[in-house]
């Protein structure tokens, strides 16, 4: 029996010089397509995107009285290519189909002032929500998000929650002294408790540019003294130990999180967000400047900033 699949509802055999009408059914892959493109065996080029959305990093935690501040999470992580995973240990989602001559709108979530939530990532109808919060004064729960900010100290306030499939939680922070915020979930891994490290959780690393790259980590953690929380791999913005110093910057288009603020001392901005659209077809107008590179024979479409494509 040929093995069969069914592309945006015309059944054909995976035979790469004749294809023919089957009733087995299935889902074609960017990659699967492409062979057959390649072999002239495709009746009907249809629009296939591959996409990686991430929305922007929440903001670390601020602390102006004696405790710490928590680390901000990562930007919702959502992803179609294959063999890849989304946030949250999410299994890669449906490869998006869509329309030629329709334009489809593209919305890069800004990362969060310290105290504040990260914005949203859109790609057409796929939204990724943005990075919760780090908890900071007057001693503050982590902010819910795409993953969780972590908890303040000196009340052993607990991290936020992620959404499913696109982030984890944060850290909860420590109600001892010396105080250290919670670390702030990544899209790979929660963030780390402050009585066990305080570090932001990692991201997660995707191909779909051709070459891998972290990106989505959670903010390291503040604390009063000691050792200050460092930001998960991805690009994760470190915390401050009391007053010296500045709390990391979460990574610009990463969607990571900003650091926790010590002692007195203000947290970092949650990196902006990114949208990649990977696809064997040519867009026919973009606004935003994405920049466009070849890999393996797609089109690559890197969104730094928010406009929109057509195809």
């Amino acid at each position: 029996m040929p093995d069969s699949k069914r592309y945006l509802g015309n059944i054909i055999t995976k035979n790469p010089t004749a294809p023919t009408s089957s009733a087995a059914s299935g889902v074609w892959s960017v990659d699967e397509a492409r062979t057959y493109l390649n072999a002239g065996a495709w009746p009907i080029p249809q629009l296939l995107i591959e996409y990686l959305v991430i929305a922007g990093g929440g903001g670390g935690g601020n602390n102006l009285s004696s405790n710490a501040g928590g680390g901000g999470g990562a930007g919702g992580y959502r992803s179609s290519v294959q063999g890849e995973s989304s946030g949250g240990g999410g299994s890669a989602e449906s490869v998006f189909t869509g329309a030629f001559g329709t334009q489809y709108t593209v919305t890069i979530g800004a990362g969060g002032p310290y105290d504040n939530n990260g914005s949203n990532s859109v790609f057409a109808t796929i939204t990724s929500t943005g990075g919760g919060e780090g908890g900071g004064s007057p001693g503050e729960a982590g902010g819910n998000g795409g993953s969780g900010g972590g908890g303040a100290a000196e009340a052993s306030h607990a991290g936020g929650t992620g959404t499913a499939n696109q982030g984890y939680a944060g850290g909860t922070g420590m109600g001892t002294s010396p105080y250290r915020g919670g670390g702030g979930g990544g899209a790979g891994a929660v963030g780390a408790n402050a009585s066990d490290s305080g570090n932001g959780g990692n991201g997660v690393a995707s191909s779909i540019t051709g070459s891998s790259v972290t990106r989505a980590g959670g903010g390291g953690a503040g604390t009063e003294t000691g050792t200050a929380g460092t930001g998960g791999t991805g690009g994760g913005g470190d915390g401050t130990v009391g007053s010296s110093g500045t709390a990391g910057a979460g990574t610009a288009n990463t969607g990571s999180g900003g650091g926790g603020g010590g002692d007195s001392n203000t947290g970092g901005t949650g990196g902006s967000g990114v949208v990649i659209l990977k696809t064997l077809s040519t867009a026919t107008a973009t606004t935003g400047s994405p920049t466009l590179t070849t890999s393996g024979g797609y089109n690559i479409y890197t969104f730094n900033s928010s406009g929109s494509i057509t195809f």
